[in-house]
Order: C-alpha cells, then sequence, then structure tokens
C-alpha cells in the first residue's frame, strides 16, 4: 500500500491523471482483502493488487471511465447472476467469470490534476494571482513548460506583445492580458500590425477578471481568479472515454488500452479478461467467431 502511495504521490506532482483503487468490502471466497489498493494510470497500468485476474480488468476498465468522467464509483465484483434488484445508482456492478464465486466491493476514485495556469509578471497582481491560484488547487508556472490551459499576461507594460504572442501561438483555452482598455488596445493593434490573426486577438480576454470598477493590484488578482474559477468550471472534460471490446469468449466488457492479455489471430488483435479466455480461444478462434484463420 505504501509504493501505491508512493507513485500517487509522484504523479500527482507530475499533473498526471490516475486512479486510486480501494477494496473496502469481500465477501469469500475471494482473493482480495479489505484495505488491498492499486493505482490505474491514464494508459491502463495497474500498480498494487485489487484481488488478481478476476478482479484487475474491471477495476481497470472502471478506473479508466472514472478519470474520463471525474466522478468516483463504488464497483461491486461478482459471480453472473448476482446482481441485487435494488442496485443504487452510485454503485456499478460487474460480473466475473472466475470459479471462485467471491463477491469484492472497491472503491474507485478519480485523481485529477488541476489545470495549469502560466502567471507571467513579477508585480503586485501576478504574485498574488500565483498565490491565489495555488490556494485553490492549480498549478501554477511562471512560464510556457507543460502547455498551460490558462494564460495570464501581467507584465505590466515589460514586454507585452512579445508575452501575448507567445500565448496566442499556444492552445490555452483562456487568455488575458492585465492591463487598462486604453494600453490593451495598444498591445492589440500592435499585433495586428505584426501579422497576428483576428481569431487569435479575440481570444484575449483584457481588461481582464471581473469588472469589479476601481481596484487594487492585489483585488486585480482576486478578480482574474474569480474569472478562471468560473471559466474552469464551465469548459468540459479533456478526457474521452476508453476504447473498450469484448472478451470473445467470457463475454466480459475489457479496455483496449493497457489490456494485460491479449492475442493476435486473422491478423486482429482480441483482448481477454484473464490468460484463461485467452487459451480457451486459441485452442479453437472459430469457435469464438475469429475469421480468416490460418490452418
Amino acid at each position: 500500500m505504501n509504493d501505491v502511495l508512493a507513485e500517487a504521490a509522484r504523479r500527482a506532482a507530475a499533473g498526471e491523471a490516475f486512479a486510486l483503487a480501494t477494496v473496502v468490502s469481500v465477501r469469500r471466497p475471494a482473493s482480495a482483502r479489505r484495505g488491498d489498493r492499486g493505482l490505474v494510470t491514464a494508459d491502463g497500468a495497474l500498480v498494487g493488487w485489487v484481488g488478481g485476474a478476476c478482479s484487475e480488468p474491471i477495476v481497470v476498465r472502471e478506473a479508466l471511465r472514472a478519470v474520463a468522467e471525474g466522478t468516483p464509483r463504488l464497483v461491486r465484483i461478482g459471480p453472473p447472476g448476482a446482481a441485487p434488484e435494488d442496485e443504487g445508482e452510485d454503485v456499478v456492478y460487474a460480473e466475473s467469470r472466475c470459479a471462485s464465486e467471491g463477491t469484492v466491493e472497491v472503491l474507485v476514485e478519480p485523481q485529477l490534476p488541476g489545470p495549469l495556469l502560466a502567471v507571467l509578471g513579477d508585480g503586485p497582481a501576478a504574485r498574488t494571482l500565483a498565490s491565489l491560484a495555488r490556494t485553490v488547487g492549480w498549478r501554477v508556472t511562471d512560464g510556457f513548460d507543460g502547455s498551460p490551459d490558462a494564460v495570464v499576461v501581467a507584465t505590466m507594460g515589460q514586454n507585452d506583445e512579445a508575452a501575448l504572442d507567445e500565448a496566442l501561438a499556444g492552445a490555452a483555452g483562456y487568455v488575458a492580458l492585465i492591463a487598462s482598455a486604453r494600453r490593451a488596445a495598444v498591445v492589440l493593434d500592435a499585433l495586428r500590425a505584426s501579422g497576428v490573426p483576428e481569431a487569435s486577438l479575440a481570444r484575449v480576454r483584457s481588461p481582464a477578471g471581473l469588472d469589479l470598477g476601481p481596484c487594487t493590484q492585489e483585488e486585480i488578482a482576486v478578480a482574474v481568479l474569480a474569472e478562471l474559477v468560473a471559466w474552469r468550471h464551465g469548459r468540459p472534460l479533456a478526457s474521452t472515454p476508453p476504447a473498450e471490446t469484448v472478451d470473445p469468449v467470457c463475454g466480459m466488457t475489457v479496455t483496449v488500452e493497457g489490456a494485460a492479455v491479449t492475442a493476435e489471430v486473422g491478423g486482429r488483435t482480441y483482448a481477454f479478461c484473464c490468460e484463461h479466455c485467452r487459451s480457451a480461444f486459441l485452442a479453437d478462434p472459430g469457435r469464438y467467431g475469429a475469421a480468416d484463420v490460418a490452418r
């Protein structure tokens, strides 16, 4: 468990998305124990232990779904036909084809990195904004490393045009310039004259932040942060649901990315929940619908 938590800390510090999976209930026979824990990376790799081959492909599948949707879920893994009729909306029931017929409940919690904010400048507004953004869970940088999600130019007349030009060259969804309306017009005119397209200039928010009237530099930072928070919660999640396929032997849904057990037959790659299904498939591919199998 300590290895899993250390890996989680490392990936969180690197700004990576992942999911933690914790076994919270076990009905014997089952190989997992309450408190067992694993970490599922964004590419479907599993670190830790959540019950072996019977549970792992299901946990990986639900973890990738949780990361894509940004919502936790309780996953109940049991034998076919054991799903209760009163299953709640917050519980995902998954059938396992393992012979043990035990039941395991796993809490899957997505861990999504905070958006990356680039704050350019070293004045009071820039310093205050960087500090406040970290407090509310944003990752903050003073440059363009890491492809920031949002950029705030607070250079206060020191190379505003160059900083804003570089910001518009990236893919940030939020670009703002802290400047007066008059100064912003001068900066945008200069960029327009240098050939920056109107569509790019239209991305610039200036004056930046919510309109609070006359403000101190620190209050401007608060106004910008408020606008950033509203922007963050109004944008869609960047992740897409994982590609999935069906194990041709047992019918279990497994993820394509990160599939640990695969086989290529007739020029097609098949994914399986476990080695047992793979072996059964290879023994008689035609029985499970594989076409164009070399004899």
